[in-house]
């Protein structure tokens, strides 16, 4: 009588799922991927640079001009603070966030890392607010020591002829555009896709496109007023009309309304269409 074999017990276990990424988990991937694009932080660097050195530039140009009047023949104060936003400094800035916006998104494009990034989290929604809450949080600090910067430089400057201001002068807190362009710039990315193409609607959408439509006309001047950079403009320049002009004028709250809803289309726009379209 032979004894009978026992046969090995065999348990099957079932793969375990990975659970879904969390919000925050994407937060921490694309700031890693922002951090470490090798560019960004030098750019970023450059350009406060070239923003500060511009403001400084204007002021010192007033602090000249101002050599020779008197108090009673100086321009009203509401000139000066205008020192800290010098318009070469700006268009600068807007073309910097808008341009590293949109790398966010078509560096990911160009190397074929986006379709790592949809494999992994198929979610590209929300992998797209991801982006955008980065590229927002980055460029809102950037943005504010920039014109803090530039504010406090340009005073310092003015302060030399007793015609600076204190940074709680009305207007002043009002040049914060960085992450406007900046969320722009991403959402044209993710529409286009290509570097040289997005970069060149960023450019021309931030700052060649309002140059076509003068204020002397109303309906000119209502497509003049919901560019970007008319809004920047006027939240800025901290004095109204002149009397004789006969130009149309934009209204601060209707440039607060334009800072706010560019950049809620661009990025809704880039949210329905990556869920839309293959990558």
């Amino acid at each position: 009588m032979t004894p009978l074999a026992s046969a090995p017990i065999t348990t099957s276990t079932a793969p375990v799922a990975e659970p879904p990424a969390r919000f925050r988990d994407l937060l921490a991937s694309e700031w890693i991927k922002m951090r470490s694009l090798r560019s960004t932080p030098w750019t970023i660097a450059l350009t406060t640079l070239f923003v500060i050195g511009s403001a400084a530039a204007a002021a010192l140009a007033d602090y000249n001009n101002l050599a020779g009047l008197s108090p009673s023949t100086r321009q009203p104060p509401d000139f000066l603070p205008f020192d800290a936003y010098p318009t070469a400094g700006y268009w600068t800035l807007m073309l910097v966030a808008g341009s590293i916006g949109a790398i966010t998104v078509v560096s990911e494009y160009s190397s074929g890392l986006i379709r790592t990034t949809t494999v992994a989290v198929p979610a590209r929604g929300s992998v797209v607010l991801a982006k955008a809450v980065v590229v927002a949080a980055l460029w809102t600090a950037v943005g504010t020591a920039i014109s803090t910067g530039s504010f406090l430089v340009s005073q310092a400057i003015l302060n030399g002829r007793h015609a600076g201001v204190p940074i709680t002068h009305p207007g002043v807190l009002r040049a914060l555009l960085a992450p406007v362009c900046a969320l722009i710039g991403l959402g044209l990315g993710v529409l286009i896709r290509h570097s040289a193409a997005t970069m060149v609607t960023s450019a021309f959408t931030l700052l060649m496109l309002p140059t076509l439509f003068s204020q002397s006309k109303h309906w000119s001047a209502d497509i003049n007023h919901a560019m970007v950079i008319s809004a920047w403009r006027r939240l800025v320049q901290n004095w109204g009309p002149s009397p004789d002009s006969h130009m149309f004028t934009a209204t601060v709250p209707g440039s607060w309304i334009v800072y706010a809803l560019w950049p809620l289309v661009a990025v809704v726009l880039a949210v329905v269409v990556v869920r839309r379209r293959d990558v």
